[in-house]
C-alpha cells in the first residue's frame, strides 16, 4: 500500500466530503453521521479536526471562508485542493483495488486460544456466536428500513459486505465450537489432555520434557525447535 502524507481512513471520508462541497467541520461531522459512515470509519469530533488540521497541512485542503451565525464560535469553512483531488481518487482506488492484510482481534485470539482449555474456548466461542446473531438481526433490519425507502443499493454497499463477513464468521466459530466440543477438531484430544495434566499440577516445563510419553505422537510437534 502507499505511504500516505494523511494516513486515517476518516482523512479519506473528509476529502470525499469535500469533493461535493466546502464544508466546515461541524458539517462534515454530520454529513458522514447522517450517512451511516461512522460504522465504517471511526469517527470522533476530537479526531476530525485533527484529521483537518494535517489535511491543511499537507495541502490537500484549503481554508475557504471563516463565518459566524449569531454567538456561536467562528467556523472556518474549507475546500479540497487540486492536490486533495488527486489524493482522493489515488487512495480510494488503491483501497478498492488492492487487498491488504488487516491483523484482527479474532485471529489473535484463535492463534493463541490453546493457552485456554478447550471446552472454555469451546464456550466462549458460543458466546461470540450470540452476539454475531444480534449484529446480523440489527443489519437486516437496517437492510429491510432501507429497502422500504426504495435506497438503491450503492448507498448500503458497506452493509451489506459487513453483513456477509458476520455471517461468514458466524458460520466459522459455530463450527469451530462444535469441532472442539466433539473432539472431531485435529488436535483437541492432545490439547485437552496438556490442560488436564496442567490441572493435575504438573507444569508446562515438565510436560514438554517429555511430550510425547504424556500427549502421545500428537505431542511431537511440541517439541522445542533445535
Amino acid at each position: 500500500m502507499t505511504r500516505r502524507r494523511v494516513s486515517n481512513p476518516l482523512a479519506l471520508a473528509v476529502l470525499a466530503c469535500l469533493t461535493e462541497k466546502p464544508m466546515h467541520p461541524y458539517e462534515i461531522s454530520t454529513t458522514l453521521r447522517t450517512r451511516g459512515k461512522e460504522r465504517s470509519i471511526k469517527l470522533n469530533y476530537g479526531s476530525l479536526y485533527a484529521v483537518v488540521e494535517s489535511l491543511q497541512k499537507h495541502g490537500l485542503i484549503a481554508a475557504r471562508e471563516t463565518t459566524r451565525d449569531g454567538r456561536r464560535p467562528e467556523r472556518t469553512v474549507y475546500e479540497i485542493t487540486g492536490a486533495g483531488v488527486e489524493e482522493f481518487e489515488d487512495w480510494l482506488a488503491e483501497l478498492l483495488s488492492t487487498p491488504v492484510r488487516d491483523f484482527t482481534s479474532l485471529e489473535a485470539g484463535l492463534s493463541l486460544m490453546p493457552g485456554l482449555p478447550p471446552d472454555e474456548v469451546a464456550r466462549l466461542l458460543d458466546d461470540r456466536g450470540v452476539k454475531l446473531r444480534s449484529e446480523l438481526r440489527t443489519l437486516d433490519a437496517e437492510l429491510a428500513e432501507a429497502a422500504a425507502m426504495h435506497l438503491p443499493e450503492l448507498f448500503l454497499v458497506e452493509s451489506t459486505y459487513r453483513r456477509h463477513m458476520v455471517q461468514a464468521e458466524l458460520a466459522f466459530v459455530t463450527e469451530l465450537a462444535q469441532g472442539i466440543r466433539s473432539s472431531a477438531f485435529p488436535g483437541t484430544k492432545t490439547w485437552r489432555r496438556l490442560h488436564e495434566l496442567v490441572a493435575g499440577g504438573m507444569s508446562f516445563e515438565e510436560i514438554m520434557a517429555d511430550p510425547v510419553g504424556l500427549l502421545g505422537e500428537e505431542g511431537a510437534a511440541l517439541r522445542p525447535q533445535q
